[in-house]
């Protein structure tokens, strides 16, 4: 069964920082582009960062240009998502989708998701 499973997501300050992952298993993700998306209460989803087979990043959320990386580890068959300077406005679900390449609509494989929450 092919599956992702995100982890790291919590209760977070403003300003601060926090990693989420995106572990795969039943696949190998080295052949796939991950995107990491996020839907907030009451909007749509969006993709934030994208990550290629080669490790090229693709940002599409300006919102988070400059705070977010993303980055991913083949041996561990895991992709990151750091967050730092978080803002209010990034309380969202954070979820992680494995597509052939970045850009490409059709997402595989998807993970059930991870809360952040970010408040005082």
């Amino acid at each position: 069964q092919l599956q992702l499973v995100e982890s790291g997501g919590g209760l977070v300050q403003p300003g601060g920082s926090l990693r989420l992952s995106c572990a795969a298993s039943g696949f190998t993700l080295d052949y796939y582009a991950i995107g990491w998306f996020r839907q907030a209460s009451g909007k749509e989803r969006e993709e934030v960062l994208c990550i290629s087979r080669s490790g090229a990043n693709t940002n599409y959320a300006d919102s988070v240009k400059g705070r977010f990386t993303i980055s991913r580890d083949n041996a561990k068959n895991t992709v990151y998502l750091q967050m730092n300077s978080l803002k209010p406005e990034d309380t969202a679900v954070y979820y992680c989708a494995a597509k052939s390449w970045c850009g490409d609509p059709d997402l595989e494989v998807w993970g059930q998701g991870t809360l952040l929450t970010v408040s005082s």
